[in-house]
């Protein structure tokens, strides 16, 4: 039997399978069905911001808007902060794998404080869904930049457990920011985020959301900076996302040199239970090529372990493609 067992962010995993954050970890019931099926980890759906930030007492003593009061009331009860740390404490009490708590943020505010409360609860880890639109002309891409470093700068001060940055694929750099955000020590990384993308209507014309899950198509961004990342930063651990919907993307993944790979969309268009099928393959192709561990061969792709690296840069488009009419 292979050894699929990995440690990612300073946690031990029984394999590099984690769900990632979404409604398939919104409750305990489901985090249960996933320890069931075999997942290494679970990052729980992610609080936004503004649901922490929302303060229904002091608003209830302040307002003179009753009707706002009652809307920011039941928002709060539908997305009830407490109910997040609950499930927090809940799930680690019910199952064994590590729990990591997510926080969709835009900002390096405030909200940071409340970290401490998700260490309290006793999540595992905290991994932060940041991404800040850059709509102001007059800012560089330095300026956004620093707001993910002044982030990870607050949150080691307050908190032990270990922080993840989960980012974009829009960065101009992103091995410079990978290389800052292990600088700042931060304990992992996630490439990448998919974010929510805006499209037209042409019959009603209005602003609509365009497709919501990934695409087999989309591992081709995460394999090149997940192999270049690894190569040149091999510090940090990675977690790949996006794109991953076979046991064959999996291992490519982990031979570009990823530490874990998160996993949603394929679930959701397969059923949780394809979970098992995923972690099987990888586990058929280890035994097949005889490797024992996943540190047998992960990395072994990487941008700085081939002899031609340059496999991996744009350039090569019209090596390959030249002869295509």
């Amino acid at each position: 039997m292979a050894n699929l067992n990995t440690t990612y962010a300073g946690l031990k995993l029984r394999n590099p399978f984690i769900i990632s954050s979404s409604g398939l970890t919104s409750s305990l019931d489901r985090i249960r069905k996933f320890d069931s099926l075999g997942a290494g980890a679970v990052v729980i759906k992610s609080l936004f911001e503004e649901q922490i930030m929302f303060d229904v007492d002091a608003l209830a003593d302040t307002s003179d808007y009753p009707e706002a009061y009652d809307y920011v009331k039941r928002y709060s009860k539908e997305n009830s902060v407490g109910e997040y740390l609950e499930l927090i404490r809940s799930a680690k009490k019910a199952v064994q794998i590590p729990i990591i708590a997510s926080i969709n943020c835009v900002s390096s505010g405030e909200w940071v404080n409340f970290a401490s409360r998700i260490e309290e609860a006793g999540a595992d880890a905290l991994e932060l869904n940041l991404f800040i639109l850059p709509l102001d002309k007059n800012k560089s891409a330095h300026d956004y930049e620093a707001v993910y470093f002044e982030v990870i700068e607050k949150l080691k001060e307050l908190i032990n457990i270990p922080i993840i940055i989960k980012i974009g694929s829009q960065f101009t750099n992103p091995l410079n920011l990978v290389n800052q955000l292990y600088f700042r020590k931060a304990d992992g990384v996630v490439m990448f985020n998919r974010f929510y993308s805006p499209d037209i209507d042409l019959d009603d014309m209005t602003m609509v959301s365009s497709e919501v899950f990934s695409s087999p198509s989309d591992l081709r961004n995460t394999l090149r900076w997940t192999g270049i990342v690894s190569g040149e930063v091999p510090e940090m651990n990675i977690a790949a996302s996006t794109g991953v919907h076979s046991g064959e993307a999996v291992i490519k993944l982990l031979l570009a040199g990823a530490t874990t790979v998160q996993i949603c969309s394929v679930l959701y268009k397969n059923g949780v239970e394809y979970l098992t099928d995923l972690i099987d393959k990888l586990e058929t192709w280890m035994l097949t090529n005889k490797y024992k561990s996943i540190d047998d061969f992960r990395g072994k792709m990487n941008y700085s372990n081939l002899n031609d690296p340059l496999v991996y840069e744009r350039s090569q488009f019209m090596k390959y493609f030249s002869n295509l009419h």
